[in-house]
């Protein structure tokens, strides 16, 4: 086999751009991680490298706080509802774009993706509004709604186009056996879906669980934050404990580099089988 066959230049510039990705990525990542075990003092002295002397009682004081601990309830009640709530609404709205012929059907899921034109932060303010109008200030609903309601466009996308590559011999099987649209869709449908529908919630779980600026502007009352509003408690008037914010930030970044990780094996045959045609 050729030499250049092998390792040619391109090869060579894929290697060094991923190179420089990981770098780019790994590079704060290890900041944070190892900025947890450091004095305050040392970290403003030399935020870059391993520490000279080890703090365990930064990461230890956080795991044996109970508000960590509430933090993550209410981090986990918000992202799993989210993720149940997006894989319902959206797979049930997209398997109707997909499999049924309708008046305006373009027309209407056109309107829904100009959705993913808008950045969340400018609907902030009418979104709070709403929110108050409806007694909805710090509970979780009033942060659920929402980001189910701003996921779905993109989660609408996905699924259609997983969908859509399903084989129409199957649906014209099954109504000769007499099941409709809704027993395709639950017997079907979503058990030939396992990549789209990991994909999907990989997506929505770490969009919930690392939003800060929807659980900021609603929830105000402490016992209700999630962990991404945690880590203000370390804040003060005239001091941050900056030790102690980067060992919550990696301890936060935990949970959800696990769900990502667990999920892996599908996110790409859901992102190749279910993009293409959106």
């Amino acid at each position: 086999m050729n030499t250049e066959t092998m390792f040619g230049w391109r090869t060579a510039l894929k290697i060094i751009f991923l190179l420089l990705m990981s770098c780019v990525i790994l590079g704060p990542l290890s900041i944070t991680v190892f900025g947890g075990f450091k004095t305050l003092g040392e970290l403003r002295v030399s935020p870059i490298g391993l520490p000279h002397e080890w703090v365990f009682s930064n990461y230890g004081d956080i795991l044996g706080s109970a508000e960590f601990w509430g933090y993550l309830k209410n981090s986990l009640v918000i992202s799993i509802s989210c993720v149940l709530l997006t894989l319902i609404v959206s797979g049930m709205a997209a398997y109707c774009f997909a499999q049924l012929h309708f008046f305006g059907k373009k027309m209407l899921f056109a309107y829904f993706t100009v959705g993913m034109m808008f950045p969340f932060a400018t609907a902030i303010l009418p979104l709070f509004i709403k929110i108050r109008d409806l007694g909805l200030l710090d509970t979780p609903v009033g942060v659920i709604f929402p980001q189910v309601a701003f996921g779905l466009a993109f989660s609408m996308m996905l699924f259609r186009g997983f969908f859509e590559q399903l084989p129409k011999e199957l649906f014209e099987a099954a109504q000769i056996d007499g099941i409709g649209y809704m027993g395709f869709f639950f017997r079907f449908t979503l058990p030939l879906s396992v990549p789209i529908l990991s994909t999907v919630a990989t997506f929505v779980f770490v969009q919930s669980w690392n939003n800060f600026l929807l659980p900021l502007v609603v929830l105000n009352e402490q016992p209700a934050y999630t962990w991404t509003l945690g880590m203000m408690q370390y804040r003060g008037a005239y001091m941050t404990d900056w030790s102690r914010v980067l060992a919550f930030v990696t301890l936060t970044m935990v949970p959800a580099v696990v769900f990502f990780f667990a999920a892996q094996k599908y996110i790409v045959a859901g992102l190749t089988g279910g993009a293409v045609k959106g």
